[in-house]
């Protein structure tokens, strides 16, 4: 009986208008790419991070998860790949905002800390 379920499940899948069988499965594959690469850079210093490349990772995520919500055939693993390129794609950049501009202020407080200490 599962056995029969589960045929029937892969079947469903295997004919589904954004199946296997069509590029409206393969094309969000390959951008987990992205995503995954995207994931792996967050080991990466934050000084290496670009503002270009975040931006347009980011701006392309938000802008497809609207898009991938109202096209036909409904694409669920469209949908989560852009919101998942959006968010890694913030976090990087909240990463490199936070490099290049905050943590300055913190090394010049701690700098004339050490000078009012002497």
């Amino acid at each position: 009986m599962a056995a029969a379920t589960a045929s029937k499940k892969l079947k469903a899948l295997m004919n589904h208008p954004a199946g296997p069988k069509t590029i409206h499965f393969w094309a969000p594959m390959f951008k987990w790419g992205i995503s995954i690469a995207n994931i792996a850079d967050f080991k990466k210093p934050a000084e290496e991070v670009s503002y270009p490349q975040q931006a347009a990772v980011t701006l392309s995520g938000i802008i497809f998860s609207r898009y991938s919500t109202v096209i036909i055939p409904k694409n669920w693993n469209l949908v989560g790949v852009n919101m998942t390129m959006a968010a890694t794609g913030i976090y990087q950049l909240t990463r490199k905002v936070r490099h290049d501009y905050f943590s300055k202020e913190e090394e010049e407080e701690e700098a004339v800390s050490a000078l009012a200490k002497e």
